[in-house]
């Protein structure tokens, strides 16, 4: 396979960085920029035949329409973002080039890309789409090719409902009038796990989890269902009826 250039907006950090070594490993050059280093957009545009947007969601449609004009026909648009219905619409009116949604589901923490899950979801152009798949399925990645829409439906519950059960966990913690040091005691192992998630939303980046719930049309849905079976069990929890609640849990 030919060794083509790959050029990644905001590749100086986080997930950005880790597919720059990952690149650079299989023996692509690499250019990085971020928002104090690396070259102008328009040039990384016209030495790159792919360029990679991994940037905050709140960042991204910004970040497509300033680089997009400048890339050439034959060359690669592809994007890392978590949601991929709105990135891959900028994408395709932003540019002339092939043009391919990218999420890799997993954090810049895993040491190599083996066994982890990548999703595609075709914008324009098939070519650069088969290449892109064959580079990661040869670094051992589960590739699923998909639509962007599919991929979003997925996300709300993968990702949306995840990350809304530990923002409400954290609120709750929060407003419960205990303080974190005097649960330590108390603690059990998968409380500390999840307190541990907790705090990573919470001290981290919470704009991150934000605009991944915020953003994600399907959350309606979700949140229909959640609250319909949160009032369900609430009323049996209230009522003191364990035997209701163990059925709602047997409910196929």
């Amino acid at each position: 396979m030919n060794k083509f250039a790959i050029g990644i907006v905001g590749g100086t950090g986080g997930i950005g960085k880790w597919f720059a070594a990952f690149f650079a490993g299989e023996g692509h050059p690499v250019h990085v920029t971020g928002r104090r280093t690396g070259m102008p957009l328009p040039e990384l545009a016209k030495r790159c035949p792919v360029v990679i947007v991994s940037v905050p969601i709140a960042a991204s449609a910004e970040t497509i329409r300033c680089v997009g004009p400048h890339l050439p026909g034959g060359s690669l648009l592809m994007d890392f973002t978590s949601l991929k219905e709105e990135s891959v619409r900028e994408m395709l009116r932003a540019t002339a080039a092939a043009v391919v949604g990218c999420h890799p589901l997993f954090g810049p923490d895993c040491p190599s890309l083996a066994g982890q899950n990548v999703i595609l979801c075709p914008g324009r152009g098939e070519r650069w789409l088969k290449r892109m798949e064959g580079l990661f399925t040869k670094g051992g990645a589960r590739v699923t090719v998909t639509t962007p829409a599919e991929h979003d439906r997925m996300m709300s519950l993968v990702q949306g409902l995840t990350h809304l059960e530990t923002i409400l966990m954290g609120l709750t913690l929060r407003d419960a009038g205990v303080e974190a040091s005097a649960l330590d005691p108390f603690s059990t192992p998968v409380f500390r796990t999840k307190r541990a998630i907790v705090g990573k939303v919470f001290d981290a980046r919470p704009e991150l989890y934000a605009g991944l719930i915020a953003g994600n049309g399907n959350m309606s849905k979700i949140l229909e269902i959640y609250e319909k079976n949160l009032s369900a069990l609430k009323s049996l929890i209230l009522a003191g009826d364990a035997a209701g609640i163990a059925a709602l849990i047997r409910k196929p």
